[in-house]
C-alpha cells in the first residue's frame, strides 16, 4: 500500500499568473501529490483533476507523518486528521498493478487555484492587508486552475501527459486543458461534467451560496470562526444532487432515526441524519469562502467563451477523447455528455451504468476499471 505525501511548491515567482478577468497573482502556492516516477522523457504521465471539494489526497493512505506535513495548513491538517489511515479517493484504481500502474505511469494530482487544501485560496494571507483574503480574493476560472496546474506539470519537467481525466469540476479542468494546450496532452478522459455549466446547475450552487451568505456569521466573508449553519445547508443541497431518489429510498425509505413517537418531528428520519452528517463533516474539513469561490468557478465555466461558442472550442480538441456518462446523474445528466462527445473529433463515449448518481465516479471503480482500461494502451 503506498502511502500519502503532499509536496508543496511556490510558482509565478518571477512573474504573475494573469486571471481570466485580468487580475495578477504571484506566488502561488500549489499542493500536489505524485506516484510513480516520470520516465526520461517526460511523457508516461496521468494527470488527475479533483472535484468541488476534493484535493490531491487522490491515492494512498494518509499517515501520521503527513498529518504533520501538513499541520501548518489549516483545512488541510483537519482533512488529514478527519482521514487519518484512509485511502484517497481514487485509491482502488492507482497503485502497482492497479489500471493507472504506477510500476508504468507518473500520476499527478493537485489542488486548484481557489482551493483550501494547500493551494493559494480565499484562506491564505493577502500580501497587501496581512490578513486573510477572504472575500478580497480574485474571482478565479477554471482555465486559472488549469494554467497553474500547466506551470507545475512545467516544474516537473513533464513534456506530455498521456491521459487527463477527472470528474465533475476535474472534467471541466479536462476539457479546459485539451484545447488550452492542445499539443500537451495526448488523451482525455471527463467523467459527469459540463462544456458550459447548465442553468440547472447555476441554480442549484445559487442555493447553496445563499445558505452560507445568509448565515448571520458569515459576516460578509469576515468570520473569525465557520458560518456553520450555512456552510452545512450547502453541502446538504450538494449531497442530493450529487445523488438520486432510488438510492435515497433504498438506503432510507421512511426509516427513523430512534423508534420514539412517529408523529413527533423531532425524532428525525435516517435520511435527515444523514445529511446533517454529512454537513457537520464538510463544516470539519472545508472553508465557506472556499465553497462560494469555487461553486462561482464552476458557473463561470463556458469552454466556447471569447473562443466563438461551445462547439468551436470542443472542435479543436485533437486529444483521443472519451467522454463518461453516469446513467443515474440528475447534476450533468449521460445526454450531456454525449453531446459534448458529438462536438468532439472522433470522440468516443461511454457510461456507467449506476442508481447512485453523480457521485459514481467515486464509487463504481469496477466499472471505471473496465472502461480505462479499454482506453490506454
Amino acid at each position: 500500500m503506498i502511502n500519502s505525501k503532499t509536496i508543496f511548491v511556490e510558482l509565478f515567482k518571477n512573474r504573475p499568473l494573469t486571471l481570466l478577468n485580468g487580475n495578477k497573482l504571484k506566488n502561488i502556492r500549489v499542493a500536489f501529490q505524485t506516484y510513480g516516477h516520470l520516465n526520461k522523457t517526460g511523457d508516461n504521465v496521468i494527470w488527475i483533476f479533483h472535484a468541488l471539494t476534493g484535493n490531491s489526497h487522490v491515492a494512498g493512505i494518509v499517515t501520521e507523518e503527513e498529518l504533520e506535513n501538513t499541520s501548518h495548513h489549516e483545512f488541510l491538517g483537519k482533512y488529514n486528521k478527519l482521514f487519518l489511515g484512509k485511502p484517497g479517493w481514487w485509491d482502488p484504481l492507482i497503485g502497482p498493478g492497479k489500471i493507472f500502474d504506477t510500476n508504468n505511469f507518473f500520476v499527478v494530482c493537485s489542488n486548484f487555484l481557489g482551493g483550501c487544501y494547500g493551494t493559494t485560496g480565499p484562506t491564505d494571507i493577502n500580501p497587501v492587508t496581512n490578513k486573510k483574503y477572504g472575500m478580497d480574493f480574485p474571482v478565479v476560472t477554471v482555465r486559472d486552475m488549469v494554467a497553474v496546474q500547466k506551470e507545475l506539470a512545467d516544474y516537473l519537467g513533464i513534456k506530455k501527459i498521456k491521459l487527463a481525466t477527472g470528474g465533475s469540476l476535474g472534467g471541466m479542468q479536462t476539457l479546459e486543458l485539451a484545447i488550452m494546450y492542445p499539443n500537451f496532452v495526448e488523451r482525455i478522459a471527463p467523467i459527469g461534467a459540463s462544456a458550459a455549466h447548465s442553468a440547472w446547475a447555476i441554480a442549484l450552487n445559487d442555493i447553496a451560496r445563499s445558505c452560507i451568505m445568509n448565515d448571520p456569521n458569515w459576516q460578509n466573508g469576515n468570520y473569525s470562526s465557520q458560518p456553520k449553519d450555512g456552510l452545512s445547508n450547502a453541502r446538504k443541497i450538494g449531497m442530493i444532487s450529487y445523488r438520486t431518489m432510488v438510492s435515497f429510498q433504498k438506503r432510507f425509505n421512511r426509516d427513523r432515526k430512534n423508534n420514539g413517537d412517529y408523529l413527533n418531528p423531532s425524532n428525525i428520519f435516517q435520511v435527515q441524519s444523514y445529511l446533517n452528517y454529512q454537513g457537520e463533516k464538510l463544516v470539519n474539513r472545508f472553508d465557506a469562502n472556499t465553497y462560494i469561490y469555487i461553486t462561482w468557478a464552476m458557473d463561470l465555466h463556458d469552454v466556447g467563451y471569447m473562443r466563438g461558442g461551445v462547439k468551436k472550442a470542443l472542435s479543436s480538441i485533437t486529444a483521443k477523447t472519451l467522454c463518461i456518462g453516469i446513467s443515474s446523474d440528475i447534476l450533468y445528466p449521460p445526454e450531456e455528455q454525449r453531446e459534448i462527445a458529438s462536438q468532439i473529433p472522433c470522440a468516443e463515449y461511454a457510461e456507467i451504468e449506476s442508481e447512485v448518481g453523480h457521485d459514481a465516479f467515486l464509487i463504481e471503480f469496477e466499472q471505471l476499471d473496465r472502461i480505462f482500461s479499454k482506453f490506454i494502451d
